[in-house]
């Protein structure tokens, strides 16, 4: 009996530390966001409206700025940063979510009014009436 309940007890602990060694919840990527709802900043003459879509959210801002382009106006209220390549900006980074493509495969995309961009972020001009949006994707 003592050896039955010493065997059981020893089964139970592995189960105990295997679980607790389990799979850590991993962040989602709203939980590092900087905004979570839709915001408005900035006070220059020209307005820029850029979506953020990660999954089903999204988070819209509405961007007063006095800059000719989008990768301009995003950067100059710290909503996305990346690294400078020989085809212009890679965004690494939007809104505090980061896509990181040598890690999962994921990388922002950018369109204007639902169609896929033909130019980087930061050489769009901002054009009136044109929406512009930017996709958390993954292969």
């Amino acid at each position: 009996m003592k050896k039955l309940m010493s065997v059981t007890l020893c089964l139970l602990t592995c189960l105990v530390l295997l679980v607790g060694c389990g799979a850590q919840d991993t962040p989602e990527p709203w939980d590092n966001a900087t905004y979570t709802a839709d915001t408005t900043l900035g006070s220059g003459k020209t307005v820029c409206t850029v979506a953020v879509k990660v999954d089903t959210h999204t988070v819209t801002f509405t961007l007063h700025t006095d800059k000719e382009t989008v990768g301009a106006a995003l950067q100059e209220h710290n909503l996305i940063a990346g690294d400078e390549g020989e085809f212009g900006l890679y965004i690494k980074q939007v809104n505090g979510i980061t896509a990181d493509y040598d890690a999962n495969k994921a990388y922002w995309a950018f369109y204007e009014n639902g169609q896929y961009a033909m130019t980087g972020v930061d050489t769009t001009a901002i054009t009136q009436g044109v929406s512009y949006e930017l996709v958390y994707t993954k292969e």
